[in-house]
């Protein structure tokens, strides 16, 4: 009898090496993805540097805004100006918006790349990016994650939502912050 139960034991382990089945404990590669663009914009929104940049954002739009009206009433005094035969009137005023409307596009071109600078910068910042890091790898090591993806990353093809920590992580940054 012993003899068979060692040579069961012996074949079972020859099987399992064979097929790759470690006769151990088997430990699992678990992986969890974060949508960072989401985590920024929904807890770092509240903070000062994203209020100014919202601010400064708002100008710009208020600028702009002010700029598209002006242009609107300059075409409404050139149809005036044509519809009462002022050529030499309806042709100033032509000149002007087309003048204001190159300024328009320039300045709208150049605060929008401003305000993506500025973005980028609050959100590749090293207190917000650190503290993010730091969170990412206290929920790794307390749920066993192997590796956090950012779910924005093109070579993640598919992902099942039920290894987005999104929510947790945020979740988890807020009560540090005592929000």
């Amino acid at each position: 009898m012993k003899k068979r139960g060692i040579v069961t034991v012996v074949f079972i382990a020859a099987l399992a090496s064979l097929f790759g089945v470690p006769l151990g404990a088997q430990q699992l590669t678990r992986f969890a993805v974060v949508d960072l663009s989401r985590v920024y914009t929904q807890f770092f929104r509240e903070s000062r540097a994203v209020r100014e940049w919202e601010e400064r954002s708002a100008r710009v739009q208020s600028e702009v805004d002010r700029m598209t009206a002006e242009i609107q009433t300059l075409n409404g005094s050139f149809v005036d100006a044509e519809a009462r035969g002022d050529e030499e009137r309806a042709l100033r005023i032509q000149n002007d918006i087309y003048r204001k409307q190159n300024f328009l596009r320039d300045y709208y071109q150049v605060k929008k790349t401003e305000l993506e600078d500025q973005m980028k910068k609050l959100a590749q910042s090293g207190s917000f990016l650190e503290q993010v890091r730091d969170e990412i790898r206290f929920l790794a090591e307390s749920e066993g994650y192997s590796m956090v993806l950012n779910q924005r990353d093109p070579n993640i093809l598919w992902f099942s939502p039920t290894v987005d920590i999104t929510e947790k992580l945020i979740t988890n940054l807020r009560a540090k912050a005592g929000r």
